[in-house]
């Protein structure tokens, strides 16, 4: 098995395009855990990545440069809204985070999460929401640490693994 990629430095992050699709399959299938998803595990046959209500305008990518001289996809985050609402349309919402394995600790997440706001202001939005599972500690110190708040648990909303999980929603303002 091939070692993993060593991170060397972080290219700016960019809006996806269409032909990004069979990486982030790679990525979305090798970071998937009921740490933060309440999907099944992915398997065969496999749908596709985007779709009519996951289209790439919704997702920035983070890109590394790495020790093979290659730049190989980082991580992503998907960026929408949260309801077609008119009277909601000044809030967007995170709705997926995910670092591969190789580029954690190194603030692939925290520069996603920047670029997301710039994108959420341009669109704009005057803030952003997220909804993260209660035993996710990591990813709930890193939305407080940029400034979310918990503003709202659903207790006890998905069962996994046997047992139930909170569904903590979380948001900030998105004042320059």
């Amino acid at each position: 098995m091939p070692s993993a990629p060593q991170l060397r430095s972080l290219s700016p992050v960019r809006p996806a395009r269409a032909e990004d699709e069979s990486a982030l399959v790679a990525l979305d299938r090798a970071t998937w855990s009921t740490l933060h998803s309440v999907q099944p595990e992915p398997r065969p046959p496999y749908p596709p990545f985007f779709d009519d209500r996951h289209r790439p305008a919704e997702y920035l990518l983070a890109e590394a440069v790495t020790d093979t001289g290659g730049t190989d996809l980082a991580g992503y985050i998907r960026l929408a809204r949260p309801t077609p609402l008119a009277c909601n349309a000044h809030v967007r919402q995170i709705q997926g985070l995910a670092v591969a394995e190789w580029a954690r600790g190194h603030g692939v997440a925290r520069a996603l999460l920047r670029a997301a706001y710039t994108e959420a202001r341009r669109l704009g939005a005057g803030r952003i929401t997220l909804r993260v599972l209660g035993h996710n500690a990591p990813a709930r110190a890193l939305y407080a640490s940029e400034g979310f708040t918990v503003e709202g648990v659903l207790p006890g909303e998905f069962f996994l693994n046997g047992r139930y999980v909170d569904d903590v929603l979380m948001g900030r303002p998105l004042t320059p």
